[in-house]
């Protein structure tokens, strides 16, 4: 899987140099930080509503489909900064045993 995500970071990288009337992704990075994060906050609210709504197989569905659309955004977000899944999935592998309980103590005391 992690495959995938490498292949969606490297192809947000090259989008940052692409004409923004050719890519959607491209469009985004010459509009800047806060239209980005804009779009975030858009697919989020539409991540709890979905999640709400996630009654039977199409309400499940939907929720999977717009948590993709937020994960996408946010991986747009990573790549502005020059960051990468690779960097999300360091912190979530040095997590995994932790309790969350523990690890948030850890964060609020540095």
């Amino acid at each position: 899987m992690s495959d995938l995500l490498s292949e969606l970071d490297r192809i947000l990288i090259q989008r940052k140099s692409a004409p923004a009337d050719e890519s959607y992704v491209a469009s985004l990075y010459t509009k800047g930080l806060n239209k980005i994060l804009e779009k975030i906050g858009e697919e989020s609210t539409e991540v709890v509503i979905a999640a709400k709504d996630a009654v039977g197989e199409n309400g499940r569905q939907d929720l999977v489909n717009e948590m993709a659309d937020l994960w996408f955004h946010c991986m747009i977000c990573l790549a502005h900064f020059d960051l990468s899944s690779e960097d999300v999935l360091s912190v979530l592998a040095q997590r995994q045993g932790l309790s969350g309980l523990v690890e948030k103590a850890s964060r609020e005391q540095k």
